[in-house]
């Protein structure tokens, strides 16, 4: 009954699993390549008579080479597993009226938690393949910069190992396993009346304990924020991760309570430019918590971003430097990769959304809306996102970095270059027009009429 269950849903709802094998393919290449430098890294090589020398050996552990290919390992899991959470959440979501059926003519909740579990698992695993040998090109363009900047030494030659296969698949497969249970957990318990009503009316309100942990999660990063600013600069700089985690994590788990009150403002200014923009400032305010769920992985890009270049770029103007070349170039690695499964989350929310508001846009189509008028609502709606993420992720950004500027420069205030912040907006405008836009136009190139029968 599961793969029946699977085989219909990725029939009815493609673009939700196109979006996760994305996510599945990212992740699979950056453990592909974690993998193989891990391989490459080892002080025993295998194809090495007696390993690489002593010199090489000292290099590798004063740099700490293969605890960085450890750490980038870890956290691709830890992201793949919340990238796979969050584009499985909105695919459930979009089934929740065929579950809720399946739950009143008799499914069993781990019935329906199997059924979403293979889905993801279809969808994940054969990306896995892909992403295996992706990685070995990444590897190799991460092993000739890790030379170029003296983290490691020529003679640990690139070496390809096959042991990355089925690490790539069996992360793959747990971490799509472990985030579709978690996605669809909650729904699979509620009772089929319950159920029902939900699936109708969608569900209201952040849940018992998602709330009061959001509150907690924003409280702890401003009281540590006002710790560290009393604190020597070396000791805020080390607590800063802290700040943004938790300003991050209750941006997640807050939502729209904190996501609904900056979507109103940016779209309050948005929407005097004519009746598409009044449109879309209607489409959002009226919908908050599912255009949130777009906002959040947005806003971890924005906020995590602006924060590690801020600091490098701050200390560069003060001080003349940004610290060691190849610990800042690994540096913007990380935070490429990890605002790249960021970037992906966002995307495919959006690129759901998009899908699954076809009919809507369908009937604006009937009712005599032209072309042109239903593409402009959508980017304006791209632009409310966009605005909003910027908003939140900058606030986030200012307020972990206050900290340690302030104790080691004497100003609050980031130094960032004007490519910077142009950079980001940009980046950001044009993922979340890509990401509403394509959707959109699929639909725009169908007869109305015909996507309104198929819905």
């Amino acid at each position: 009954m599961a793969t029946g269950l699977a085989g219909a849903a990725l029939r009815a709802h493609r673009p939700a699993f196109v979006g996760t094998a994305v996510a599945a393919l990212f992740a699979a290449t950056v453990v592909s390549a974690s993998t193989m430098m891990l391989g490459t890294t080892s002080t025993h090589r295998a194809d090495l008579p007696g390993g690489l020398s002593a010199p090489a050996r000292r290099q590798l552990a004063e740099n700490g080479v293969g605890d960085m290919a450890v750490v980038l390992l870890i956290g691709s899991v830890y992201m793949s597993i919340f990238v796979v959470v969050s584009t499985m959440g909105t695919a459930v979501v979009q089934q929740h009226r065929e579950l809720a059926m399946l739950r009143s003519i008799g499914a069993r909740p781990r019935q329906i938690r199997r059924a979403v579990a293979v889905q993801a698992l279809a969808a994940s695993v054969p990306a896995a393949f892909v992403g295996f040998v992706l990685g070995g090109f990444g590897a190799r363009w991460w092993h000739a910069g890790m030379v170029d900047h003296g983290l490691l030494p020529a003679e640990a030659s690139f070496r390809f190992s096959w042991l990355a296969l089925p690490v790539c698949v069996g992360v793959a497969a747990l971490t799509t396993t472990l985030a579709a249970l978690l996605s669809s957990l909650r729904f699979s318990l509620l009772r089929p009346a319950r159920a029902l009503s939900e699936a109708a009316t969608g569900r209201r309100g952040l849940g018992v304990l998602r709330a009061p942990l959001g509150v907690v999660a924003v409280a702890g990063a401003c009281v540590v924020s006002v710790l560290l600013s009393r604190q020597p600069a070396q000791e805020a700089a080390e607590g800063a991760f802290l700040v943004l985690i938790l300003f991050c994590a209750g941006a997640g788990l807050l939502g729209s309570r904190i996501i609904g009150p900056a979507a109103w403002l940016v779209s309050a200014l948005i929407g005097r430019f004519g009746p598409s923009a009044r449109l879309a400032m209607l489409n959002v305010r009226s919908q908050p918590r599912r255009f949130s769920a777009a906002v959040v992985p947005l806003v971890l890009v924005v906020g995590f971003g602006l924060t590690k270049i801020g600091m490098h770029t701050s200390a560069r103007h003060h001080t003349g430097s940004a610290g060691g070349r190849g610990e800042v170039w690994l540096d913007y690695v990380g935070t490429g990769l990890y605002a790249g499964f960021a970037a992906i989350a966002a995307a495919n929310t959006l690129a759901m959304i998009s899908f699954e508001r076809r009919r809507d846009v369908a009937l604006l189509r009937v009712v005599g809306s032209g072309r042109a008028q239903v593409g402009a609502m959508a980017a304006w709606e791209a632009l409310v996102v966009a605005g909003t993420a910027l908003l939140l992720g900058t606030a986030i950004a200012l307020g972990t970095l206050a900290p340690i500027l302030s104790t080691a420069f004497g100003s609050a205030l980031p130094y960032l270059p004007w490519p910077v912040p142009t950079g980001v907006v940009a980046g950001t405008l044009l993922l979340t027009l890509l990401a509403t836009g394509i959707p959109v136009r699929a639909v725009l190139r169908r007869r109305a009429i015909t996507v309104i029968a198929a819905t």
